[in-house]
Formats: C-alpha cells, sequence, structure tokens
C-alpha cells in the first residue's frame, strides 16, 4: 500500500451561548484533533474566520500551538488585502507558527500580477514559515487555474495549497502544474482519491467531528464505506459543530455566521455516525497499540 494520504482538520471555532469564544471547548477540541490526525488548519472557513476578530485568531492560533505543536498547526492569516494577512502573519509567527495559509484576496477582484504580489509581499513581511495558498472560487469570485497557481507559487515561494471548491476536481491539474508543492485538497469525501490524484492528503472540516473516521481510514481504506454515510449528511458547519455538540465538546452549537444547522431527522443521523466514530476510535486506538507491540508505528 502506498502512503496513508495526510488529514489536516479544518476545524471549527467554538463559541458559548453567548457569542463569544469558547477557550475550554476550541482547547478540547485541538486536544481531540492532535491526538488522532497528522494536524489542523486554524481559522478557515469552517473556523468563520470573516466574523472573527484579529485577537480571536491570534488567541486560537496560540492555543492550536500549545496542543498540537508548531509542526502540526497552519494558522490561516488570510484577508482580502495583504496589509492585514502581513499583520496576522507576523503576530502568528511570533506565536511560534512554523506554517501559514492565506486564502486568495476576495471581494475585489484581482488580475494575476496582483495575485502574486499579494502572496509575494507576505511572504517578504513573514519569510520563515511555510506558506500555503487557499483557493476557493466559490467564497472568493476569484478562480485561480493551474497554470496560474504554478506562477503565483514560483513568485512567492509557495510551499503547497489547499484546494476547494470547483478548483478540488482538477486536483491533478495543480499536482502537474507545480511539482515538489504539497497540494492538499478541501474535498474531504475520499482522502485517498486525492492520493491518486497526486495530492498529499486533505485539509478536512468533517474530521473535526469524526476524527477517528478517518485516523481509521488511513490504515484501512476500506473505512471508505463508513466514511461515505458521512459525507451523504453534508459538510455545513453547522452540522459539524452539531456533531461535536453530540460529543460534549461544543457546549452550544452556535456560530456567528449563517452556517445551515440541521434538523431533527438530520441531527438524530449525525448523532448515529457520531457514536458508530467511537467504535472506530476503540479500532484505532487498538491498531496503534498493536503496532506499539510489534514496533511497526
Amino acid at each position: 500500500m502506498s502512503a496513508a494520504p495526510v488529514v489536516y482538520s479544518a476545524v471549527p471555532t467554538l463559541f458559548g451561548p453567548d457569542g463569544e469564544l469558547d477557550p475550554g471547548a476550541n482547547r478540547a477540541l485541538y486536544k481531540l484533533v492532535a491526538g488522532l490526525v497528522d494536524g489542523m488548519l486554524v481559522a478557515g472557513t469552517t473556523g468563520e474566520f470573516p466574523a472573527l476578530e484579529d485577537a480571536e485568531r491570534l488567541s486560537l492560533f496560540e492555543l492550536a500551538l500549545a496542543e498540537a505543536g508548531p509542526d502540526r498547526v497552519i494558522a490561516h492569516i488570510g484577508a482580502p488585502d495583504a496589509r492585514h494577512a502581513i499583520r496576522l502573519a507576523r503576530a502568528a509567527v511570533a506565536l511560534g507558527a512554523t506554517r501559514i495559509a492565506a486564502i486568495t484576496p476576495y471581494y475585489l477582484p484581482a488580475r494575476p500580477d496582483e495575485l502574486a504580489v499579494h502572496y509575494r509581499r507576505i511572504r517578504e513581511a513573514a519569510p520563515g514559515p511555510e506558506l500555503y495558498a487557499y483557493i476557493f472560487p466559490e467564497r472568493t469570485g476569484l478562480a485561480v487555474p493551474p497554470p496560474l497557481f504554478a506562477e503565483v507559487a514560483d513568485a512567492a515561494g509557495l510551499a503547497g495549497a489547499k484546494i476547494s471548491g470547483s478548483a478540488s476536481a482538477d486536483l491533478a491539474g495543480y499536482v502537474a502544474a507545480a511539482p515538489g508543492l504539497r497540494i492538499l485538497s478541501g474535498n474531504d469525501a475520499n482522502p485517498w482519491a486525492t492520493m491518486r490524484a497526486g495530492g498529499a492528503g486533505v485539509i478536512s472540516g468533517r474530521s473535526s467531528a469524526y476524527p477517528e473516521v478517518y485516523a481509521a481510514l488511513q490504515r484501512d481504506p476500506g473505512v471508505q464505506e463508513q466514511l461515505d454515510r458521512i459525507v451523504a449528511l453534508g459538510a455545513s458547519i453547522g452540522r459539524i459543530k452539531h456533531a461535536l455538540h453530540v460529543r460534549g465538546l461544543a457546549g452550544s452549537p452556535a456560530g456567528r455566521m449563517t452556517i445551515d444547522p440541521p434538523g431533527p431527522e438530520l441531527a438524530a443521523a449525525i448523532a448515529a455516525e457520531v457514536a458508530a466514530a467511537r467504535v472506530a476510535a476503540a479500532g484505532v486506538a487498538a491498531a496503534g497499540a498493536a503496532a506499539s507491540v510489534t514496533g511497526t508505528a
């Protein structure tokens, strides 16, 4: 079997009933994820970053770095303008971040040369950490086809990219255009399919709520059948947060943005899959124990 797909969780941001950050809940989520998958992306789309103040984003970076360590955290510092992204990048690096990501400029259109300048300015201001582009045309209104990504990556010294939305359908094109870079898919429906397309793995919203399933899938592609059931439930932030609420990790499933919470029937189906994920957790733990005994871990 080839190397297993990398799984980074695109973690949601957990709030209390009053809409304020819940540091304890976020810390518990980061601890769960760090114990099962390869790491996490903090304050991305699933993390409702447009609704976070800068100080809140930085506090989440600090919590994640403390729980998982800098090698396993990608701090999303993206903003519509480079000046804002630079401010966040410098602050994240000061906290110890060694991997940062920035979504493409959004709201106003960007020419190809402006896109390259956007990332080059971030790179020049924060030369130390790995820098990943985050391409999500449905959310930004900006299409970045593979040849343009390759030009930007070369100009800005990018380490790779997260490719989401419709762009993820051409993952193989991004891999071919920028050989040697780490290309991660935001489509988390089938991590092994991402590997077959040449990608390194996924940055996955669903894996925040069902990390045991993704961890089991890394060892056994046959777990895809269980993941297919989870995928059928949908991937809205509200549904992911409901699963975390069922798990007892989120005291409140509320969001600050419009997050599409589940109705009663779907909520019951989510609860059933959470229970099944806990069964998968036992299997992951048993496999880990066996590997430790045999020295194959």
